[in-house]
Order: C-alpha cells, then sequence, then structure tokens
C-alpha cells in the first residue's frame, strides 16, 4: 500500500474508548458513578492488607477478563496485562473497528499503551518464590509477564495492529504521554489510526506499603470515602487506585472515510519537565504552566478559549497547591470562568492509567455538558479563593475547549486540549 506523507499537520479525533475503574468496567458505568458523586474508594479486598498502615484502596471490583482470554492466557497473564485486553477491545468495538484489523489497514493502526508500574503483582510474587524456593522455581513467564510494555504488545497481537507500538513511562503523567505522543504519531503521517492509553494494576502490599513509608498517601482507615479529597484544607495524601483507559485515535479523514462518527477532537499536546525534585513540582507549577502553553501553541488557541480544566488534583498538599497556581497563571484573568474538576476524589490515583482515564472523562464533559463534582471538598485550600471546583456537586456548563492536566513523579509533566466536534 502506498503512502503520501501529509503536507501539514493531520487532524485527529477520538472515535472510540474504552476503560475500567473502581466505579466500574466501563465508560458508561464509571461516566454514571462520577456525575453521581459516588465514591470508588474502600478497604481492600484482593488481600489482607492487615499489616499497613494504610488498608483502603480504589480497586476495580468484578473484572472478569475471561471475556476477552481463555483460561490459560489469564494464567499467564499480569491483572495490568488483562486490563488493557479488556479496555482496548471496548474501545475498538465503540468506535466501530472490527476485532482484527485487515491487511490492507494493519500497517496503519498502531498502539501506545503505557504503564508506571507494569507487571507488579508478577514482580513482586516472582521475587517472593526465589527467596523461599530459589531462582529455578521462577515462573517462565516472570519476564513476559511483568515488563511493562507487554500490555501494548498483547493489544497489537489481539488486534493485528503493526503499526507504531511501545510503551510510555513516567508515573502519573504515562496515560498523557501515550496520548500525546500517539497524536503526534497520525498528526505526523506514520498511521491512521492508533490505540492509546495508560493501564494500572499496582494495588499489592509492597506498593501500598511503598507509597506510606513515603508518606505520600491518606491515612483515613475509618472513612476511605472521603480519604481522596483534592483541594480540601484537610486532605493529608493521595489514594492508590487501578484501571485502565484506552482511547481510539484516527485521521480525520481516515474516520471519514469509514463513516465514523467522532467523539472529540485532540487538539493540543504539551510534554515538560520540571528538573526541580523527584516527587515535589517546581514552584508555581511552572512545568505544568509550559506543557498547558505548548499545548495551546500547536492547538492555536488562546487561554482566554479554555472552557473547563479537568485537574490532575491528586489529594496532596504540595501537588494541589501548584496546580492551583499553573491554573491562574496559565489562564490569568479567565480563571474564575472556567470550570474544575478532580476525578480522583471518587476514581483514586490510577496513577500510570491517570491521564488516559481524565481524557475519557474530558471528551464525556464535552459530549454531555456534565461537568463532574470533586467531591469531599468542604473547605477549600485558600489558593483556591475565586475558582470554580465544582464543590460536591455535578453541574451542567457548555464546554467547547478542555485542558487535561497529569503530572508525575520526577518532574514529567503533560497537558492536553479536547475539542468539542462539530461537524
Amino acid at each position: 500500500m502506498s503512502w503520501r506523507w501529509p503536507e501539514r499537520p493531520r487532524r485527529v479525533v477520538v472515535t472510540g474508548m474504552g476503560a475500567i475503574t473502581a466505579l466500574g468496567n466501563d465508560v458508561a458505568t464509571t461516566w454514571d458513578g462520577l456525575v453521581a458523586g459516588r465514591s470508588g474508594i474502600a478497604p481492600i479486598q484482593a488481600f489482607d492488607p492487615s499489616r499497613l498502615a494504610v488498608r483502603f484502596a480504589a480497586e476495580a471490583k468484578g473484572f472478569d477478563p475471561s471475556s476477552v482470554m481463555d483460561r490459560k492466557e489469564v494464567r499467564r497473564t499480569d491483572r495490568y496485562i488483562q486490563f488493557a485486553l479488556w479496555t482496548a477491545h471496548q474501545a475498538v468495538r465503540s468506535a466501530g473497528l472490527p476485532e482484527r484489523f485487515g491487511e490492507a489497514h494493519a500497517e496503519r493502526a498502531g498502539v501506545i499503551i503505557g504503564s508506571g508500574l507494569g507487571g507488579v503483582h508478577t514482580l513482586f510474587d516472582n521475587v517472593l518464590v526465589m527467596g523461599q524456593r530459589g531462582p529455578e522455581r521462577i515462573s517462565p513467564f516472570f519476564v513476559p509477564m511483568g515488563i511493562g510494555n507487554v500490555g501494548s504488545g498483547q493489544v497489537a497481537i489481539a488486534t493485528g495492529a503493526t503499526g507504531p507500538n511501545f510503551a510510555t513511562v513516567s508515573a502519573c503523567a504515562t496515560g498523557g504521554h501515550a496520548l500525546g505522543e500517539a497524536w503526534e504519531t497520525i498528526r505526523r503521517g506514520d498511521a491512521d489510526l492508533m490505540l492509546a492509553g495508560g493501564v494500572e494494576a499496582g494495588i499489592h502490599e509492597a506498593t501500598i506499603g511503598g507509597f506510606a513509608s513515603m508518606k505520600a498517601l491518606s491515612t483515613r482507615n475509618d472513612d476511605p470515602a472521603a480519604a481522596s479529597r483534592p483541594f480540601d484544607r484537610a486532605r493529608d495524601g493521595f489514594v492508590v487506585g487501578e484501571g485502565c483507559g484506552v482511547l481510539v485515535l484516527e485521521a480525520l479523514e481516515h474516520a471519514e472515510a469509514r463513516g465514523a462518527t467522532p467523539l472529540a477532537e485532540l487538539i493540543g499536546y504539551g510534554a515538560t519537565a520540571d528538573a526541580w525534585h523527584i516527587t515535589l513540582p517546581a514552584p508555581g507549577g511552572i512545568g505544568a504552566v509550559r506543557a498547558a502553553r505548548r499545548a495551546l501553541d500547536k492547538a492555536g488557541l488562546d487561554p482566554s478559549e479554555v472552557d473547563h480544566v479537568n485537574a490532575h488534583a491528586t489529594s496532596t498538599l504540595e501537588g494541589d497547591k501548584a496546580e492551583l497556581a499553573a491554573i491562574r497563571t496559565i489562564l490569568g484573568d479567565h480563571a474564575a470562568k472556567v470550570s474544575v474538576t478532580a476525578n480522583k476524589s471518587m476514581l483514586g490515583h490510577t496513577l500510570g492509567a491517570a491521564g488516559a482515564v481524565e481524557a475519557i472523562v474530558s471528551v464525556m464533559t464535552l459530549r454531555t455538558g456534565i461537568v463532574p463534582p470533586t467531591i469531599n471538598l468542604d473547605d477549600p485550600d485558600e489558593t483556591a479563593a475565586g475558582l470554580d471546583l465544582t464543590p460536591n456537586v455535578a453541574t451542567r456548563r457548555d464546554p467547547r475547549v478542555v485542558l487535561s492536566n497529569s503530572f508525575g513523579f520526577g518532574g514529567q509533566n503533560t497537558a492536553l486540549i479536547f475539542r468539542r466536534w462539530e461537524a
């Protein structure tokens, strides 16, 4: 199949979406829970958490991978890979695409699905096996189940996509980077269609224990549903979540040629580094500011054209404060007119999946005009004065442009800009 390189960057639209979160194992159920202001955070059920200082998380509930995998495959794949396969299947189906791409289109389809942690269950469990029973008892599937790029690779195997394929790894900015790099891949002509997103299945005793040792987590064991409280004065840390978000990104002309209806348009992407600290944001959130400004420049937009911000907002003291400062700097006098929401108040922090899951929520906000609430926001931080943070109850707006932020440990920042689809 011959290919002619585009003379200018191509427009990229979202044509399909899939999700797994603590509120549901698909986009519709997750969205309904968010709009209702329902928390998905509860005491840990996957293992006995009694040895931990923090005994709650935002677990995906009732997940059964058997609808897309046989029992042998389930045994040979880590939970994060199962999430990726399940969610990619949803996204492909919602986009009206075949389960496997035909030969004529396979080379023009790619996959970028990142994970901040990869197969932590496989990694930790096999280290224990080695310590207790010796290295000869390590599973032969230890490496392909544990490394972080195999989720993306398995999705390509399942769909037949033979175009660009890799995984991004940038902690909590992973999903944002995956979507942004997939967007750039289509814009420059290296693919017509990309499955892109982020996945995380890191609720494990060692992971929770590690974050707790950092003093990064909320310790509200007596009231888990109230533990994640972005922008609230009483916030005391984030809540570990798990899940996956995958979007089908497609060149506009490719979507039109097959009769697909775009859900939204991705029009801007910026990525920067703080170069400041391994966990703390740069003063004033300046790295986030630079990422958003790059995204706005690529989109050809003025900050006054942003209607809504889907905030990273993890419920940490310094992180939330820096993001509020960044929003004010990015939007200037326009900031007071813009709605802001923090999905992690209900979903917990899904780490490498967060940027993709929140991108899906951003698209749903554009499509429905509903801004999900920031729950547990009872006493806003003093730095939030004058901003509309959508406290506790969903609101109706008429957003045309959404900015979605994601920031990772190591000082890595992404900004995505979505525009409401108008034919």
